[in-house]
């Protein structure tokens, strides 16, 4: 069909007066146009027909995976294909061998058509991982991580390929040479060879998870994963700012997960206080009375007394020395005082360890620690609750005559001075 046509125009030109090559030239031309703008009706045609048939059944179904291929523009991608492959077809049979540039033509017409086959085929990867990760057991894997490498792994064939057809050599003289560049590549690809090495370990491991919440001092990261990509993992922190941390520096480097708290529902509490040591002492009798009218006090100190008088009897213990035998001293009931509040808070889990103890004194006083559990893991709530109480410690601390470590300020000298 297409030669009929050829003849006719060129027998016509040449009637008109026209030589021999440029009836042929002109033909060539006006024919190579005329598929050319006949290829963009394609193009608009195939796409209406796309868009007003096939994306109206889409929305219509009731799956959703046709509905991410509207999404990710891979019907763009079949409409563009369509007619690069009619050009690809059509220029070959309206220029014959003769013609000096048909061969780069062809060329290039090859190479259009990989790369607009690359481009669905990524489009379709993309759809195929949004799909994927909607599953439950992989919602938390980096398919970002392997999606990227398989797009490197193609994009590195593809690029061979077009080098081999526009080089007219075997793709095999290009692999050979790739491989013989490997030192090259592992170092142009060094960061991308890490990474993929470096997510592999974390899924293998599972050490870490999108929706995790990570703490990285080395890179200011503390906040929740949003995305593992081949070379980097992004943290979304908790001042709502972005952090990028390799890849890699997860497996080299230490950081915090802390996805065992959010599993069991529970936070840990652990802060102390320091207690001026010049405070401590044993408790007298008037002291040990007050305490007894502390609710939370009242049967530890009736049970102490009996405990402590039958174990200085026993031992027949002269008490008339305060250094002799067995007593009940401030900090040790304060601590058991603590220890009771912390059981009966209501925000406090009871079956984690609820702990009060004493650290190893320091130049500021002896630290005491609270060590327990919140039930709730949100940080605001956290926050309140921890707050809570050391707002109550701090204030219920100087009934057991006990003082909190201060570095003396200015107001402080001043009184001192007077």
């Amino acid at each position: 069909m297409i030669h009929l046509i050829k003849d006719l125009f060129i027998e016509k030109l040449m009637l008109l007066g026209a030589t021999e090559f440029w009836s042929h030239f002109i033909t060539k031309m006006s024919l190579v146009l005329t598929a050319l703008v006949v290829a963009y009706l394609i193009d608009r045609i195939v796409r209406y027909l796309l868009f007003s048939i096939f994306v109206r059944l889409v929305r219509k179904s009731k799956t959703d995976w046709d509905d991410l291929l509207v999404e990710h523009k891979v019907f763009y991608a079949i409409a563009h294909l369509i007619p690069v492959l009619f050009v690809f077809y059509i220029i070959p049979e309206i220029l014959d061998q003769s013609f000096v540039w048909v061969d780069y033509l062809e060329r290039l017409n090859k190479v259009v058509v990989i790369i607009v086959l690359a481009v669905l085929l990524f489009r379709f990867l993309n759809v195929v991982k949004t799909i994927v990760s909607r599953i439950d057991s992989f919602k938390d894997k980096p398919l970002d991580s392997y999606l990227q490498l398989v797009k490197i792994i193609i994009s590195i064939i593809l690029f061979l390929l077009i080098l081999s057809i526009l080089a007219k050599t075997s793709i095999g003289y290009f692999f050979g040479a790739f491989g013989a560049m490997t030192a090259v590549v592992i170092l142009v690809f060094k960061d991308t060879l890490l990474g993929f090495i470096g997510s592999i370990q974390l899924s293998a491991n599972d050490m870490i998870r999108v929706g995790d919440w990570i703490s990285m001092e080395k890179f200011g990261a503390d906040g929740d994963v949003i995305e593992i990509n081949l070379t980097t993992v992004k943290v979304r922190n908790w001042d709502k700012t972005i952090t990028t941390v390799p890849t890699y520096s997860l497996i080299s480097d230490s950081f915090k997960n802390w996805r065992g708290m959010q599993e069991t529902g529970s936070r840990r509490i652990a802060r102390s206080i320091f207690i001026n040591q010049s405070t401590i002492k044993f408790a007298d009798q008037e002291l040990i009375d007050r305490f007894k009218k502390i609710h939370l006090l009242h049967d530890y100190i009736v049970n102490k007394e009996l405990e402590v008088k039958k174990y200085n009897e026993e031992n027949k213990i002269d008490t008339a020395m305060v250094s002799n035998g067995r007593r009940i001293t401030n900090i040790g009931t304060f601590r058991a005082y603590l220890v009771s509040y912390l059981k009966k808070h209501p925000k406090i889990n009871q079956d984690l360890t609820v702990l009060v103890r004493q650290l190893d004194p320091t130049i500021n006083g002896i630290p005491l620690q609270i060590y327990a559990f919140s039930k709730d893991i949100e940080w605001v709530n956290y926050e309140g609750i921890q707050s809570d109480i050391f707002d109550h410690i701090l204030a219920v601390i100087s009934q057991f005559e006990l003082s909190l470590f201060q570095s003396p300020s200015g107001a402080d000298f001043k009184k001192v001075l007077k």
